[in-house]
């Protein structure tokens, strides 16, 4: 089997103190956390990081402390996307006057665009507000109920938006991806967002991921990488399977709350989160505790 090198993104919790103020000295530990685990950049304000959560201030205060933490070599995509372009229009511009390597947009989920045109219209202004700065479409339907074809989108997106570079997908449709994969002699850089589902996306070709758990499990999923390549499909398996008990474990109470309890397992107390998301009970993250040490999800080494 060949080799193929993969690159895993972090998309980190955003740090807050017990209050719910952001905490920004707690971003260079996890910096340094990912460095350790070979990490090669972030996808800061998303999902993950409450990015809709934080007001705009803020989002620019996690972008500026995010970079200034950050080694040599260490990719920051910002995410941009919010319900008023305007706002992700200013967002975008300053990832662009403070050297962001590249921006992502989710759809606004309340008025929702709802063809590919439409998709399209919303990108291009927030696009061009971040200058010459990659341009990536945060393709996540479960969350923003956006849901056009993808391999449309960048047909049509790459005319209307120079910097369109590609897609971070987080979706299960591996049919889908697998045709953006490819699309054009694989013109665009689709970063797989389904962390549990990552064999798949390796065995469909893909070589790039972002997702929540990279942030305190890449050793676990480095470890699945490197026995797909060598072709020990079985190890490869069971890896996978570890990631699917973690994903079951996380999402049995709230995978942005949960997150946060395995950071701290890792050394780095990121907090709570904000409302309406609800911070774990002591009983909850007693649980979760337990179930993380029977799969042994920590026990790998980068």
């Amino acid at each position: 089997m060949t080799n193929r090198p993969a690159t895993l993104f972090a998309a980190p919790h955003t740090p807050m103190h017990p209050d719910g103020d952001i905490h920004l000295s707690v971003i260079r530990q996890q910096a340094k956390l990912f460095a350790n685990d070979k990490v090669a950049g972030v996808f800061i304000c998303g999902t993950t990081g409450e990015g809709p959560s934080l007001s705009t201030a803020e989002r620019k205060a996690v972008a500026e402390a995010w970079l200034e933490a950050r080694a040599a070599g260490f990719t920051v995509i910002v995410n941009v996307g919010h319900d008023s372009l305007r706002e992700a229009q200013a967002l975008a511009d300053h990832a662009r006057a403070v050297h962001a390597d590249a921006v992502a947009m989710h759809p606004p989920s309340y008025f929702r665009p709802q063809s590919v045109a439409s998709l399209v219209e919303c990108c291009r202004p927030v696009a061009e507000a971040a200058g010459n700065l990659p341009f990536y479409y945060y393709h996540i339907p479960p969350l923003t109920g956006v849901s056009v074809p993808m391999v449309e989108f960048l047909r049509c997106g790459r005319r209307a938006i120079p910097t369109l570079n590609g897609v971070k997908f987080s979706d299960r449709n591996l049919a889908e991806y697998k045709s953006c994969l490819d699309l054009d002699g694989r013109a665009f850089d689709i970063l797989y967002g389904v962390d549990e589902m990552l064999i798949g996306a390796l065995a469909l070709g893909g070589t790039r991921a972002i997702g929540s758990t990279y942030c305190y499990a890449a050793p676990l999923y480095r470890n699945m990488i490197d026995a797909f390549n060598s072709g020990d499909l079985n190890r490869a398996r069971t890896l996978a399977a570890l990631a699917v008990g973690l994903s079951e474990a996380i999402s049995a109470v709230d995978p942005v709350a949960a997150g946060k309890v395995c950071m701290a397992v890792r050394g780095v107390d990121c907090g709570p989160v904000r409302p309406p998301l609800r911070t774990l009970s002591d009983r909850e993250r007693a649980r979760l505790e337990e179930r993380l040490r029977e799969l042994h999800i920590f026990e790998f080494t980068p």
